[in-house]
């Protein structure tokens, strides 16, 4: 099954290609080539588009008598996919290109037909500067003085640049940073300092004013029983309860030997019961306020203390 897929043919010994007869074909022989369109164009008969890169199956054939350096030229034959109009084309290697012969026109020519009329401006300023020695001369000096104003202007930008470059901007910076603005500065931090010191005053002021009321009232007992009799003079060191039990008791005989008047005194005082301590505040209250003679109710001293009989 393999032999099928060969490529090379068997020849036997005895073979003479010289027996082989010669076809006749004619000179421009057309060949079938398949391309794709090189353009875009429309058929001239129906009227059709067929864009740039359309596959064909066309016909391929040189054209006599025609060539370009050495170069032959090709020519080619396709139909419309609509109407079946023949359309020809043919290289151009002078453009690169491929030009439109006959069935159809070609579309969006606009920058090669720009490109073909700039080269032929060219040409012609070309043939008339040949011609014309004035012209000539004329466009000499046109051009050297374009020349010297693009020389100016390069100077005046290299001129830019270097001062640019020599540009100190620390010392740009210094100069624009004057003395006012630093005055500025400095007085707009000192307010805002100042009214720092201001809002944390307040609240410590706020913290102490409340502190104060609440030893106030808790103080106003404490002030009726010291106008009353002079405060006892207060102890070194309150740190131990035994030496607060010893200063009330101390308190005490102080206020019974001071009015013993009268026997019923000194009996209601010995057997007087002492009051139950106050809850502690949230303040400490000082040593003074923490004698047992404060500790005493209204009650109870209006009854001791009883003016003298005369």
């Amino acid at each position: 099954m393999s032999e099928r897929k060969v490529l090379n043919k068997y020849y036997p010994p005895d073979f003479d290609p010289s027996k082989i007869p010669r076809m006749k074909l004619p000179r421009n022989r057309q060949y079938t080539v398949r391309l794709m369109a090189p353009f875009n164009m429309r058929c001239a008969t129906c009227g059709e588009y067929i864009y740039k890169g359309k596959k064909f199956n066309a016909r391929k054939e040189d054209v006599e008598g025609d060539d370009y350096l050495g170069v032959r030229i090709y020519r080619f034959y396709i139909k419309c996919t609509r109407c079946l109009q023949e359309i020809s084309f043919k290289t151009d290697p002078k453009n690169v290109d491929y030009e439109i012969e006959a069935g159809a026109t070609r579309n969006f020519m606009a920058l090669k037909l720009a490109e073909e009329q700039a080269k032929r401006e060219l040409d012609e300023a070309k043939e008339e500067e040949a011609n014309n020695p004035m012209k000539m001369l004329e466009n000499r000096t046109e051009q050297s003085k374009r020349e010297l104003e693009l020389l100016e202007s390069l100077e005046d930008l290299k001129d830019l640049n270097r001062r640019q470059r020599s540009v100190d901007f620390d010392t740009l910076l210094q100069k624009f940073n004057t003395k006012e603005a630093r005055e500025k500065i400095l007085k707009l931090q000192e307010q805002e300092d100042e009214e720092f010191v201001k809002a944390a005053f307040q609240d410590k002021k706020r913290c102490i004013e409340e502190v104060i009321e609440s030893d106030d009232s808790s103080d106003d007992e404490g002030a009726l029983v010291s106008n009353l009799q002079p405060p006892p003079p207060k102890p070194e060191t309150f740190t131990a309860k035994p030496a607060a039990s010893q200063n009330k008791k101390r308190c005490t005989e102080e206020v019974i030997a001071s009015n013993t008047s009268s026997n019923e005194i000194a009996a209601s005082t010995s057997n007087l019961p002492l009051p139950p301590p106050k809850p502690q505040t949230s303040a400490p209250k000082p040593a003074a306020q923490s004698i047992g003679v404060k500790s005493l109710n209204k009650k109870s001293l209006m009854g001791l203390v009883r003016p003298k009989k005369k």
